[in-house]
């Protein structure tokens, strides 16, 4: 796939098919996200790949973070969080590192991993992949953070939910650069 196709046709999908992507497929994804930019090269992002019970066990650790701070919630609430991480075969959430010496600023890693994430997207989209870049709450959540192994200081700044799609993509219209931009010459 062109790299402009991808641009234009790349969409965050949320309904994937149960199919498992095969680990050479992740593989490729995690190869195209780390050719990312980062400043003094201090690669500061960290990918935990989860599928199968990996999921389960994430869900796991969403229900019991949601019943702590909410305990009169209903089981179903429990089992709707319980049941996020079965959206899709393969999530990767991705987290970010502390600067690790004075030079490094932490906006620069959380760029660098942002920008990590976009190619991991924009690779799924050559690969006929679908993906989704979740955060919301669950990025912010202590005990998720936890249960991926991350540092309470660490930022979670993405959940990558990826499979194969339901629909294919098309080209999606969005808003133009125009409003955006000042020309100074």
């Amino acid at each position: 796939m062109d790299t402009f196709e991808a641009f234009f046709t790349r969409q965050s999908l949320g309904e994937v098919k149960p199919d498992p992507v095969p680990v050479p497929l992740i593989e490729k994804l995690l190869s195209a996200a780390v050719q990312a930019p980062n400043h003094y090269k201090v690669r500061p992002w960290r990918f935990i790949v989860l599928t199968g019970a990996g999921r389960e066990k994430m869900g796991e650790a969403l229900a019991h973070s949601f019943a702590e701070r909410f305990p009169q919630a209903p089981a179903s609430a429990l089992e709707k969080e319980r049941a996020k991480p079965l959206r899709a075969p393969l999530i990767i959430a991705v987290g970010v590192d502390k600067p690790s010496g004075p030079k490094v600023d932490e906006v620069e890693n959380i760029c660098a991993a942002a920008a990590a994430v976009e190619n991991l997207l924009l690779a799924a989209q050559a690969l006929g992949l679908a993906a989704k870049w979740r955060t919301g709450e669950d990025a912010r959540n202590p005990r998720l953070k936890a249960f991926l192994g991350f540092a309470p200081e660490q930022r979670l700044i993405a959940l990558v939910y990826i499979g194969y799609p339901v629909v294919e993509a098309g080209k999606v219209e969005r808003p133009g650069f125009e409003d955006r931009v000042v020309w100074m010459e």
